[in-house]
């Protein structure tokens, strides 16, 4: 059962003021003089609410009954507005809290509570409200295409789809042409010798991979993960060079290790810290808190989130603060993040009004792209916004900006650099992962599947502009701090536990989600996965989707049989959602099942996944230019 409520206005007059402007700036033709807007609460429950629960769900949410309502999903007159919510088919950050809030106010009946918008665009002298179809040339201004939608009938807004099947790419009948057809329309970002290297490995045991495995391998050896270009061979001048680019960066550890414990094996660096005495909630049932006299060391992790923050700068920018947390999170057997820090590189930023003397017009800006001052404006909040909601500060930061051309050729930050950083704290018992012995079970800890995302590390390692437009929208990420504040109270909770903790290693679920994480997690074992213990809340999803999809504030932890039960416990009282999604098995095998569709949406060897697919090699000259005189 669907009810709509009615809540407080939207924005504030700042807000309206900005975004008429906006508007205005788009489409003058329409004459639009007012903009109106206020929340709308949509609550899904199994049966009908009695009056006194109607009224506490008025006061939860701070809204009163709606008359324009028809009580069918749609309005009075659809004509003179229209809503703007989180798109069909997925969930927000925003409901996942407010559900769980509902929960523990006795709610059981609710099913999931949603927040939107009601629009109204006023036009012309009389003030006349324009229909949605009448907007249509303004709505890119009003909404954000990655999260939300534009609507004027919400009936179906907690619709619930059938699962899509997976889907195979016949390469028995049609040869690497259909690995290359995929590999254009799924993203895969495969080179030429990787889809040779992929059509051997399939034809070798005689079957179709599924859309699965592929997305599977893009993400695993894509540049983002694999740092291919950083590995491969080069040869510069027709000299083959001795050592990588990822060698010379290893050298400095390589000559000089002293003080460093972990560099390039885990998901942070960690280096010799000190003793010290480790604050901590004690592991004796009595919920005290006291010290740990420890040796502590330090975590350390500096990476980059370009690709988001130029599609999306807000949740691009967060999601690249809240990935970078959870690496210090997962370093060794669970470690403890302090504080952060964010950088920004773009092009010239054209202040309106305020343009400097070097900011020349040199050719149009990608329309796809987010603009340097939106960047600006909207990338800094969103990765402070994060880390002030998790609990981690963003203590340091830096911009800076350039664009320039020289001797023909155009350079800029037009994709940005977004450096997220930061440092933590671990003790020494802690420091190094263990071995998964076979039969220990795989967990998922964090919130479930949703269809965002896809993508995300192959995209990373495209060419700006190279990527299907609306694939580069489906790889941007949505972050939800307060879920993975659950997640690291759990965490803290295992460090807590000293030399019983429970964990035996644990991988953040980043660029590529669990299909990423979980083969990283089994790598020296092979483990059988089961598709429908995956937490997911959009049943539509094919199981590539909810393999392969980038959800945030998720980790995946090897547990053991004797300490799962324990742990789970610790799971519940931290309110955090946990499953067992799979138990290793020792013969190097990763197998996906679908009980759903009663098959194996992935059935591979680890080594095909993992293996050695063929190494990238550079050859390069150098280029002789001529310079102008500086005046």
């Amino acid at each position: 059962m669907l009810l709509i409520f009615k809540g407080a206005n939207a924005l504030s007059q700042f807000r309206v003021d900005s975004l008429l402007a906006d508007v205005q700036g788009v489409a003058p033709d329409l004459d639009v003089v007012g903009l109106e807007a206020h929340y709308v609460y949509f609550v899904e429950s199994r049966d009908a609410l009695t009056a006194d629960e109607t009224d506490a769900c008025y006061s939860l949410l701070n809204a009163e009954q709606w008359d324009q309502w028809d009580g069918m999903g749609g309005v009075v007159d659809s004509a003179t507005g229209f809503f703007v919510t989180p798109r069909k088919g997925t969930i927000s950050p925003w409901s996942s809290k407010a559900t769980d809030i509902f929960h523990n106010c006795g709610f059981e009946q609710v099913l999931r509570v949603e927040r939107g918008t009601w629009h109204r665009l006023l036009s012309g002298p009389g003030a006349g409200p324009l229909s949605i179809e009448a907007s249509s040339s303004v709505l890119p201004v009003l909404h954000d295409r990655m999260t939300e939608g534009v609507y004027g009938d919400v009936g179906d807004i907690f619709q619930h789809i059938e699962p899509r099947p997976v889907v195979t790419v016949d390469i028995l009948k049609d040869g690497k042409a259909a690995l290359e057809k995929a590999n254009v329309e799924i993203g895969l970002a495969l080179s030429d010798d990787e889809i040779v290297y992929l059509h051997d490995a399939y034809a070798a045991i005689e079957r179709n991979p599924t859309d699965a495995e592929l997305v599977m391998f893009g993400q695993v050896n894509s540049e983002h993960c694999r740092h291919k270009i950083f590995n491969a061979d080069w040869i510069v001048d027709g000299k083959p060079l001795e050592k990588s680019l990822f060698d010379m960066i290893r050298n400095t550890h390589a000559t000089h290790p002293k003080g460093t414990l972990v560099a390039y094996a885990d998901n942070s660096a960690v280096i010799e810290g000190f003793e010290g005495r480790w604050l901590e909630v004690l592991g004796d049932d009595h919920n005290r808190y006291g010290y740990d006299e420890t040796q502590m060391d330090i975590v350390m992790k500096v990476e980059t989130h370009n690709h988001p923050t130029a599609i999306a700068p807000y949740p691009g920018a967060a999601t690249g603060i809240g990935g970078e947390i959870r690496d210090e999170a997962a370093t060794g057997i669970g470690g403890k993040p302090r504080a952060g820090l964010s950088g920004f590189m773009v092009s010239n930023l054209r202040v309106p009004g305020f343009l400097m003397p070097w900011e020349k017009e040199y050719a149009p800006f990608p329309k796809r792209l987010a603009s340097p001052l939106d960047i600006m404006l909207e990338g800094p909040i969103g990765g402070a916004g994060f880390g002030n909601e998790f609990g981690r500060p963003q203590l340091l930061g830096f911009f800076k900006t350039f664009e320039e051309e020289h001797n023909d050729r155009y350079r800029g930050y037009h994709k940005p650099i977004m450096i997220a950083g930061g440092v933590g704290a671990i003790k020494r018992d802690h420091t190094l992962k263990g071995d998964i012995p076979e039969g220990a079970h795989v967990i998922q800890l964090g919130g479930p599947a949703m269809r965002i995302g896809l993508g995300g590390g192959t995209a990373s390692s495209m060419d700006t502009g190279s990527n299907v437009e609306d694939l580069d929208y489906n790889s941007v990420q949505r972050g939800n701090a307060e879920m993975q504040r659950r997640c690291q109270e759990v965490v803290d909770a295992c460090i807590a536990m000293r030399k019983k903790n429970p964990i035996i290693s644990v991988h953040d679920l980043g660029a590529g989600g669990l299909c990423n994480g979980c083969p990283e997690l089994v790598s020296e074992v092979g483990a059988r996965f089961d598709l429908r213990k995956i937490h997911n809340e959009e049943r539509s999803m094919s199981p590539m989707e909810i393999w392969c999809c980038e959800a945030q504030e998720r980790y995946v932890l090897a547990i053991g049989s004797e300490a799962l039960d324990s742990f789970l416990e610790m799971c519940e009282r931290e309110r955090c959602p946990v499953a067992v999604i799979g138990v290793a098995t020792g013969d190097r095998h990763l197998t996906l099942y679908d009980e759903h569709f009663d098959n194996n949406p992935i059935d591979v060897a680890l080594d095909v996944v993992l293996g050695k697919p063929p190494k990238m090699l550079r050859d390069v000259q150098h280029k002789v230019e001529s310079h102008a005189g500086l005046e």
